[in-house]
């Protein structure tokens, strides 16, 4: 279900000058959020109470159907203010869609107009009105139909936005009231929310980090994005003048961009680089994931290559094992099986070289 609210109780004061801002009665102040990738999604409601009244909420004085004018001063045809008191107000930190519909970042006023069998949720500029009682429509961003769900099991006594479904580019944002159910889907591009958090990021005191160039890097080049500015992050991540000795992660993080741009002998040469700074273990992980982009012969010169560099130390026998039962020279992997599993420096890998030994003696290759 959706996450706990932050509600206050605000009761009826005298002498306060403040009073006409102040919610009299006993309507909850709530507070929810949720982050979505980078995006952070704010709703701010004043909650009302069913208060003995089920059945008589929807379609009537307190949440009324379609655009009513409201008297006490109001003049305009309104839509229900989707709380009560002040206005229900929703904010977005990167653009977003509303089931489907675009919508850019931003604070907005929430209104709903209610119907029997669906609602048209409204987002207007104005976040500091009095409900809707001063609705002005011209100043509507975005207008967007949703189907209510009706008739749930629960009583819903105070009037709530719960978040349900949430994946890494997508959230369900239910209002939920008596026994309706109003759902809206907010849609998140995340790859491009997350490129300009990290732009925005590096456009500061990070993009003289290391470290934090090197992490930029590598997103970019996980996700095949921006690689003419991850290059240039990368490149000031090894500039000599930062980084005397650039290490193996920065070194393969730039040959990896640069291989993705089509320059495959600069990609090679840089990579060169990286292997002959490289320890035992960076090298192996790197000759595992050779393999796992069936390049073996590559894959075999890189555990050859760590071998000899570390003079056999661990894992590099576990390194040859993986390559020669790869390359489908069963004999030798299992010598180098055999070495690997003297040197294991733990249960966990003892057993399951183990296991790999019995494998190969079966005449099986590794998988």
């Amino acid at each position: 279900m959706g996450i706990s609210l932050i509600c206050l109780t605000i009761l009826p004061q005298s002498g306060n000058t403040q009073a006409l801002r102040i919610p009299q009665g006993t309507n909850f102040i709530c507070d929810a959020g949720r982050r979505v990738g980078v995006t952070d999604i704010q709703i701010k409601w004043n909650a009302p109470g069913v208060k003995g009244r089920e059945g008589k909420i929807w379609g009537t004085n307190v949440a009324h159907y379609g655009f009513e004018v409201l008297d006490f001063g109001s003049e305009v045809k309104s839509p229900w203010r989707a709380g009560a008191d002040e206005s229900t107000v929703i904010s977005f930190s990167t653009d977003v869609t509303v089931n489907g519909k675009k919508l850019q970042a931003g604070q907005y006023g929430f209104f709903v107009a209610l119907y029997p069998d669906s609602c048209v949720l409204i987002f207007n500029k104005n976040v500091d009105g009095w409900g809707s009682y001063f609705y002005r429509s011209e100043l509507d961003v975005l207008r967007v139909t949703t189907v209510q769900q009706k008739n749930q099991p629960n009583l819903q006594e105070r009037l709530a936005y719960n978040f349900y479904n949430q994946t890494g580019e997508s959230i369900e944002i239910a209002m939920e009231w008596e026994r309706w159910k109003i759902p809206f889907t907010i849609g998140i591009d995340a790859k491009s929310t997350t490129l300009e958090n990290i732009q925005n990021q590096m456009s500061g005191a990070l993009g003289f980090d290391p470290p934090s160039l090197e992490q930029a890097a590598q997103w970019c080049l996980n996700q095949n994005v921006y690689l003419d500015g991850a290059l240039q992050w990368i490149n000031t991540a090894t500039d000599p003048t930062f980084v005397p000795t650039p290490s193996f992660k920065a070194l393969s993080i730039k040959s990896g961009i640069l291989e993705l741009q089509g320059k495959t002998t600069e990609s090679a040469s840089i990579m060169d680089k990286a292997i002959e700074n490289g320890n035992v273990t960076e090298l192996h992980a790197y000759g595992k994931q050779l393999l796992g982009r069936k390049k073996t012969k590559e894959a075999m010169a890189v555990f050859e290559k760590n071998h000899q560099k570390h003079k056999g130390a661990w894992p590099s026998n576990a390194g040859l094992m993986r390559g020669y039962s790869a390359m489908g020279d069963l004999k030798s992997a299992l010598k180098y099986a055999k070495l690997a599993l003297e040197q294991a420096p733990d249960a966990l890998n003892k057993d399951f070289l183990t296991r790999m030994i019995a494998q190969l003696e079966q005449g099986k290759p590794l998988e």
